[in-house]
C-alpha cells in the first residue's frame, strides 16, 4: 500500500549517514570528453557537465565559439566513443576516497544527457550506456565493488530528468537542447516517465543496493503524480534489499525540496537549511564536471576546504565534496592534492567531525559535540599569540588539541579559558599548515 507522506516523514534517517558528516561526489560522463565551460560567478555557471545544454541548445554561453572551433557540426552524442575510460582502475579511485576520509561517496549513474553509467537492461538504453559506447565497462558495479571494500558506503546520482525527453519552464517549455535531437533520440514525455525513469530507479537499487540516492532535476517541472515517488518511497523504505541503511534527498518532483526526503540538498551555499537533515555540496572548483577552462584561482585551496566542512558539520549537515575524473579515468592532480591532504587533517581532528552532533548554544566559534566532549573549531585568523584565549565554557575538566596525545595546561581566569605551555608551539605550526584545528573541552 502507497504510504502518505506523513507517514513517509516520519521515517528516522538511519544513523550512519549522519554520523558519517563527509562524502566524495563523483561526476563523469561523456561531457568529460570536450570537458570545458566558460568559467564565470553564476550561480551553476561554470557547470561542464552542462556542456549539451551550454554549447548545443538554449542554455549557452561562449562555450558554442569553443565548439565549433574544435568539434565542427559534431552531435553531442559522438563524444560517446571518446569517453572511454582507459586509465581508470576502480581500487586506486576507492584508496583515494578512503583516504580522503570520507565515509561515503555518490557516483553520477545518469546526468542529464541520459547516457547510462552500467549496463542497463532498459530497452531504450541499448546504445547509450556504458556497456555498448566508451568504456566497455560496468563503471558503476566496478567502483561499488571496490569502495565496499575499504569501509566506503556506495551511493548513486540518479537525473530524474532527460534534455532528450522532457521539456522545461526553463526553456519556456521548450527543451535544453536542439528539436533535432528530441525528435532523433526522445521519448514523449509520459513514455519516458513510464519505461525509462521508474524501470531504472528500481533496477539501480536491486541491482546495485545503494546506500544513498541523490536523485537531481525532478524539482524543475516534474509533479509528484508523474514520478510516482510516494509509490517507490513505500516500496524503498518497506520491501527494496537496502530498506534499512537507504537515505534520499529532496529532489523527485516539483515542491519536494525542503518538504520531504531523509535529506535535503543543497549546493554552493544556495540556502540554508535548520532543523532538518541536509547535505551541501560543491566541485573543488566552480563546477562537478571537468571543465579544462578553469584555472588556479577557480580552485579551492585545501584551507578552504577545511573550513567549509566544519561551517556545514557545525550547522548539522553532511559535505559532499566533488571531484571530476578526466575522460581516460584520471583525477586531475589538484584534486588528488586536495582529497590527500583533507584526509590528513581529518586524521588529527576527525575526532571533532565523524558521529558529532552541532553545538546548539551560543558560541563564537564553530563547535560540535559528542557525548561529554565539545570540539571548538579555530582558524588561522582567531589564534594568534599566547596564551591562547577561549570563552569560558562551565563545566570544563579537561582541555585537549585534537591531533596532540597530551592534555593542554589551562585556567579560567574570570571569562576566558586560557590555553598555555608546549603543545601551542605545535598547535601553530598545525594551524598554518591547515588553516583550523580543533580544541577539545571535555565537561564533568
Amino acid at each position: 500500500m502507497e504510504r502518505s507522506w506523513e507517514e513517509l516523514d516520519q521515517r528516522e534517517i538511519p544513523s550512519w549517514y549522519q554520523n558519517a558528516k563527509f562524502g566524495i561526489f563523483i561526476h563523469w560522463g561523456p561531457y568529460s570528453v570536450p570537458a570545458y565551460r566558460s568559467v564565470n560567478n553564476e550561480m551553476f555557471g561554470s557547470y561542464a557537465e552542462w556542456y549539451y545544454a551550454s554549447v548545443y541548445g538554449n542554455y549557452r554561453n561562449s562555450g558554442d565559439r569553443y565548439h565549433e572551433k574544435m568539434y565542427g557540426n559534431m552531435e553531442y552524442r559522438e563524444f560517446a566513443k571518446d569517453f572511454r575510460a582507459e586509465l581508470f582502475h576502480p581500487d586506486e579511485l576507492a584508496e583515494l576516497i578512503h583516504d580522503s576520509g570520507a565515509k561515503y561517496m555518490v557516483l553520477t549513474t545518469k546526468h542529464h544527457d541520459g547516457y547510462c553509467m552500467w549496463p542497463t537492461k532498459n530497452p531504450h538504453k541499448t546504445k547509450w550506456n556504458s556497456c555498448a559506447v566508451g568504456p566497455m565497462r560496468d563503471l558503476v558495479g566496478e567502483l561499488r565493488q571496490a569502495v565496499l571494500k575499504r569501509n566506503v558506503e556506495f551511493g548513486i546520482y540518479y537525473s530524474i530528468i532527460e534534455w532528450e525527453s522532457v521539456p522545461s519552464h526553463r526553456c519556456d517549455g521548450g527543451y535544453f537542447i536542439p528539436e533535432k535531437d528530441v525528435k532523433k533520440y526522445g521519448l514523449p514525455k509520459e513514455q519516458y516517465l513510464k519505461e525509462i525513469l521508474q524501470p531504472q530507479l528500481y533496477e539501480l537499487v536491486n541491482e546495485y543496493k545503494p546506500s544513498v540516492i541523490y536523485s537531481d532535476g525532478g524539482e524543475w517541472d516534474l509533479t509528484e503524480e508523474e514520478t510516482q515517488t510516494r509509490s517507490f518511497l513505500t516500496w524503498l523504505y518497506e520491501e527494496s534489499c537496502v530498506k534499512d541503511k537507504v537515505v534520499v534527498n529532496d529532489r523527485f518532483y516539483k515542491g519536494m525540496p525542503g518538504e520531504h526526503g531523509d535529506y535535503y540538498s543543497t549546493e554552493y551555499q544556495d540556502k540554508q537549511v535548520e532543523h532538518h537533515p541536509f547535505e551541501e555540496s560543491r566541485g573543488i572548483g566552480k563546477s562537478y564536471g571537468y571543465n579544462r577552462a578553469e584555472k588556479l584561482e577557480d580552485y579551492c585551496t585545501t584551507k578552504e576546504l577545511i573550513k567549509e566542512l566544519v561551517r556545514v558539520v557545525s550547522k548539522g549537515g553532511n559535505f559532499l565534496l566533488n571531484i571530476g575524473p578526466m575522460a581516460d579515468g584520471t583525477i586531475p592532480v589538484h584534486e588528488v592534492e586536495r582529497l590527500k591532504e583533507m584526509g590528513q587533517w581529518l586524521l588529527k581532528c576527525g575526532e571533532g567531525i565523524y558521529d558529532t552532533k552541532p553545538y546548539r548554544k551560543e558560541y563564537p566559534y564553530p563547535s560540535t559535540v559528542c557525548g561529554k566532549n565539545q570540539y571548538v573549531f579555530l582558524n588561522e585568523e582567531q589564534v594568534k599569540g599566547m596564551p591562547l584565549s577561549l570563552p569560558y565554557v562551565e563545566g570544563v575538566t579537561k582541555v585537549g588539541i585534537l591531533g596532540m596525545e597530551e592534555q593542554c595546561e589551562w585556567k579560567k581566569e574570570g571569562n576566558e579559558l586560557l590555553i598555555q605551555g608546549k603543545h601551542l608551539e605545535e598547535f601553530y605550526r598545525c594551524m598554518e599548515r591547515y588553516g583550523m584545528l580543533a580544541v577539545k573541552l571535555t565537561k564533568e
